[in-house]
């Protein structure tokens, strides 16, 4: 790897993508694999005037050990110390931001117990659900960058050797996150610019619903929650700081309404979830709930997640994504959300941003819930692009505009 480009890279996913303020605690989360960058990103928060940096280390074949030999009812059992881990630092002088480095084998718990896998999955994430209100209400600065395993890059190119594979993934990460040009921070202003102008439109359009088609069979019908805003790029906390909350994004999302979605859907990458795969899936939905579903593998993978809780058969997010995106251009499965979704538009089953709607970061869980706005555990990001897709927008008026043709802006 060209140490140099990493150096820009966990610069750039410092100092623009979380961005820390001076007095503020950078925690970072990072496998035990991705040490080095982990330092590379410590150097670069106090460089920005960090107040201190703490550093989280996971490794996820010790999670799969644990998977596959801790009884589900003690996986279950969440300690409050985990949580209490970030809150102390958010709640504390100078406050917190997160960055979080992902490596992870898209197939890590292969062959293990999904349902176990889903409860143990379910109770982490309700045990954490106090902290995760601070990332999804963009409270606190946060960003989720990616770095090469070889497990990872085995996976996206199984022909290469080891070190072969991790070279080419790490290309690619480059190549995608506007790394290789030499000057990223100006190459990210003015992917932000564009899509900024994007956003700007979508808000000035007044929307009241959008339809997809695709030539697949995708043709549904999602009304917009009421006050929804389209975000994109760029994201705000309630004291101005910006941040980029994904490496990279292309996506100008909102939320559905979660009553008012209706049609056909059909998934054009695989996804992957709890460290398995669903492919070739098709879901229906009537009323915002979904009321079939198939996969061509992993249906009931798919099955479990739909039955997660309450809101999990209901859509929180609905993402714009042009087809010449440079993930899609780049022609690489990369089964990883963080790449996969920023290829295509995507929906997401479950929970939605409280910022897509005027207000809403202020709104209890009851009003985002009157506004249209899903709750539930999960926010499961899923792609149903397709190069054909055309995407019309209905707007309070009643007028109809054309919003993708071929999978690309129209405007």
């Amino acid at each position: 790897m060209d140490m140099n480009l990493v150096k820009q890279y966990a610069e750039f996913a410092v100092k623009i993508g979380v961005n820390p303020q001076p007095g503020q605690t950078l925690i970072i989360r990072a496998p035990i694999e991705g040490a080095f960058f982990a330092r590379a990103c410590a150097e670069a928060a106090y460089a920005a005037g960090a107040k201190e940096v703490v550093v989280h280390y996971s490794d996820e074949k010790l999670s799969r050990i644990k998977m596959e030999h801790t009884a589900v009812e003690v996986l279950e059992d969440v300690k409050p110390w985990l949580q209490r881990s970030y809150l102390d630092y958010v709640e504390s002088e100078g406050g917190a931001c997160m960055l979080s480095i992902s490596a992870r084998d898209p197939e890590i718990y292969k062959g293990l117990d999904m349902e176990k896998i889903d409860r143990a999955n379910q109770a982490a994430m309700k045990a954490q659900e106090e902290w995760r209100s601070y990332t999804m209400s963009d409270k606190v600065q946060w960003s989720i960058v990616a770095i090469p395993s070889a497990a990872w890059a085995g996976k996206v190119f199984p022909g290469a050797a080891e070190g072969e594979a991790q070279e080419m993934l790490w290309d690619a990460i480059f190549d995608v996150c506007r790394v290789k040009n030499g000057n990223v921070v100006s190459e990210w202003q003015a992917h932000v610019k564009k899509m900024t102008a994007w956003r700007d439109r979508m808000n000035a359009l007044d929307l009241d619903s959008i339809r997809l088609q695709s030539a697949n069979g995708t043709d549904l019908t999602i009304g917009l929650a009421d006050g929804h805003v389209w975000e994109g790029a760029q994201s705000r906390t309630p004291e101005g700081y910006t941040f980029i909350a994904n490496i990279p994004t292309e996506e100008v999302f909102t939320a559905p309404h979660r009553l008012r979605v209706n049609g056909v859907v059909k998934g054009t990458k695989p996804y992957v979830y709890n460290g398995n795969l669903i492919e070739g899936f098709s879901v229906t939905f009537k009323d915002g709930e979904v009321v079939e579903h198939s996969a061509q593998s992993g249906e009931a993978l798919l099955g479990q997640l739909l039955d997660t809780d309450e809101g999990s058969r209901r859509i929180g997010e609905i993402a714009l994504v042009p087809a010449s995106s440079p993930i899609n251009r780049r022609g690489i499965l990369f089964y990883n959300t963080l790449f996969d979704e920023n290829a295509a538009c995507h929906i997401a089953f479950g929970k939605g941003y409280p910022g897509t709607v005027k207000g809403g970061t202020a709104m209890t869980k009851q009003e985002l819930l009157a506004h249209g706005v899903n709750d539930s555990i999960i926010h499961e990001d899923v792609m149903v692009g397709a190069p054909d897709m055309t995407i019309t927008g209905t707007t309070r008026t009643g007028e109809n505009v054309k919003i993708f043709e071929n999978g690309e802006w129209a405007f």
